[in-house]
């Protein structure tokens, strides 16, 4: 089992898509033993009930064209309580290096002659995947898996759509509710069939979790009923076998 490192250093956690179930027992362990936790908007009620109530939780979420706090000042804080000798956890929603600007906050850390450990988390799209009962590889179907964002720093995010959209692929998309019709234009242009199924997850293994069966050719209307921040399975459809009565019903509706 890991141990926290020393003083003077930071251990990010990553916390999941939400459910407590899905915390690594290392990550469990790292809460229980922090003076600070500095968490993101987007980690899950069940994994925050986790920490102990003497430990001090500090907010420095970001919403997407909403209000967000700085990258420096969230930098700054984490720098100033390991100098403090506090044993300081960097909690992230999802997994801390898939679209969490982990580099920029090790770069800040490592600028101070600070160390820090890292504890993986689950990711949005393996365990969406899961919840409509598929597997994000096949034999026969996919040699690979991209894992792409809709949007970036400068917009909308140009991705391989032509590779995307060649027969088969599966790609997970972060962030790309309001990039949706942008991603069917780029997928359908460069070949991808209408009849392509995307599978609409939001609030990824919540209690409030959605999940919509959807084709590239209807992909805005589907997004646009989503209740909350969603990944979006390219090339899979839910089973439904693997869902409960009221996620069948949401699916087909």
């Amino acid at each position: 089992m890991q141990n926290l490192p020393l003083p003077q250093s930071v251990t990010f956690v990553g916390a999941g898509p939400g459910a407590a179930a899905h915390l690594t027992l290392g990550a469990f362990h790292a809460l229980q033993k922090a003076d600070v936790v500095v968490h993101d908007r987007l980690v899950g009620p069940e994994v925050l009930a986790l920490i102990p109530a003497h430990t001090r939780r500090i907010d420095v979420g970001k919403e997407g064209f909403g209000p967000s706090a700085s990258q420096h000042d969230i930098d700054a804080s984490l720098v100033a309580h390991a100098r403090s000798g506090k044993r300081v956890v960097r909690l992230k929603g999802g997994d801390c290096g898939i679209f969490g600007r982990l580099d920029e906050e090790m770069e800040a850390l490592e600028a101070a002659g600070l160390a820090f450990t890292i504890l993986p988390g689950l990711t949005s799209a393996v365990v969406a995947a899961a919840e409509i009962g598929q597997s994000l590889t096949r034999r026969g179907r996919n040699r690979a898996l991209r894992i792409v964002t809709g949007h970036d720093m400068a917009g909308f995010a140009d991705q391989d759509w032509a590779g995307i959209a060649g027969a088969g692929e599966v790609a997970a998309i972060y962030m790309g509710k309001k990039s949706a019709r942008f991603i069917q234009g780029r997928l359908m242009m460069h070949g991808a069939a209408a009849d392509t199924p995307v599978s609409v997850i939001a609030n990824v293994s919540r209690p409030d979790q959605q999940i919509i069966a959807a084709t590239l050719a209807d992909l805005p209307q589907a997004v646009a009923r989503a209740n909350g921040p969603a990944v979006l399975l390219y090339g899979l459809a839910p089973r439904a076998a693997a869902l409960s009565l009221p996620q069948l019903q949401e699916a087909q509706a």
